[in-house]
């Protein structure tokens, strides 16, 4: 349970999803405001997303709550990400209900940062203008943060969305600040990798957006017990066609041997080599499978896998 200081609070307001170079921009901005004016630093999010919650569907997500926690604070080691439970019931309070209940009262806000095209409150009726007048009444400054961005356009969870679909990891990468990982428990598959010598962990539960079906170089981190560094390495998503396996996330580390089974990995995608394809047979898939980890090895050199999770 949050505790508010009595000095008070900062408060942003995001679904910070994929937590890019546009999210951590406003953060610092925020964050040194929040210092300069004695205010503690709180980032408020929502899980689930609301969009899954109203029955409206929901896209896949750039990075898990987890992630997601672990990468604000990475960026703000002082800040206090508060995850607020998202129910039919927080959807139907009234804009001043909300404002006073969760802003003014439960996190003693003194300055309120939101995106331009805020909404809130029963049917999205509350907006920027809204919540400052509610906060000239409630005691706290509202105001929007101007988008950041580069010479292709804003930094958005949407634009990485977009480019992640076309497998244009080197955009991802521009907008997020770091390449698009996956994450997820290592299972016992049917071994086939190891019968053709090239021996696989297979990802189970992957939460986050998927690129397309292809084959990409990746470093590993490996999770449990902390985050650390693992190795480097080549992964394929996607149903396996020449196999006739099924989907999986698979990925096949570079010079390394154990048991890697029940662990829990991530695959930062580096770069992509190729999309899946079926091919005639085992010895034309180990033939492209050998030239994959050529390139492969091209594809990270330079990159260090890092000891403290943000690659």
């Amino acid at each position: 349970m949050f505790q508010a200081p009595p000095s008070g609070t900062l408060v942003l307001i995001g679904n910070f999803d994929g937590v890019h170079l546009g999210h951590r921009a406003v953060l610092e901005t925020s964050s040194a405001q929040a210092r300069t004016r004695g205010l503690a630093t709180v980032a408020l999010t929502f899980d689930p997303h609301p969009s899954v919650v109203l029955g409206r569907g929901g896209e896949p997500v750039l990075t898990t709550l987890e992630r997601k926690v672990e990468l604000l604070g990475r960026i703000c080691p002082e800040l206090t990400v508060v995850v607020e439970p998202f129910t039919r019931e927080l959807a139907a309070l009234e804009p001043t209900e909300f404002a006073e209940r969760v802003l003014a009262r439960a996190l003693a806000a003194r300055v309120v940062v939101v995106g331009k095209n805020f909404r809130f409150g029963r049917a999205r009726t509350g907006d920027l203008a809204t919540l400052e007048a509610l906060g000239q009444a409630l005691g706290f400054e509202a105001r929007a943060e101007p988008l950041r961005g580069d010479a292709e356009g804003p930094y958005s969870s949407s634009r990485v969305r977009e480019a992640l679909a076309r497998g244009e990891l080197a955009d991802v990468e521009r907008v997020l600040g770091r390449p698009h990982s996956l994450s997820g428990t290592v299972v016992r598959g049917a071994g086939r990798g190891r019968t053709i010598g090239v021996p696989t962990a297979n990802l189970d539960g992957v939460a986050e957006a998927l690129p397309p079906y292809g084959v990409y170089a990746c470093v590993v981190d490996r999770l449990d017990g902390g985050t650390r560094a693992l190795a480097k390495g080549v992964v394929n998503v996607g149903e396996r066609p020449t196999l006739g396996a099924g989907f999986s996330v698979e990925a096949h580390l570079f010079d390394f041997e154990g048991d890697l089974y029940g662990a829990r990995l991530r695959l930062h995608l580096c770069a992509r080599l190729r999309e899946e394809r079926r091919f005639d047979g085992i010895d034309a898939l180990r033939a492209q499978i050998e030239r994959d980890l050529v390139t492969a090895r091209d594809a990270v050199r330079g990159r260090v896998p890092a000891s403290d999770g943000w690659y």
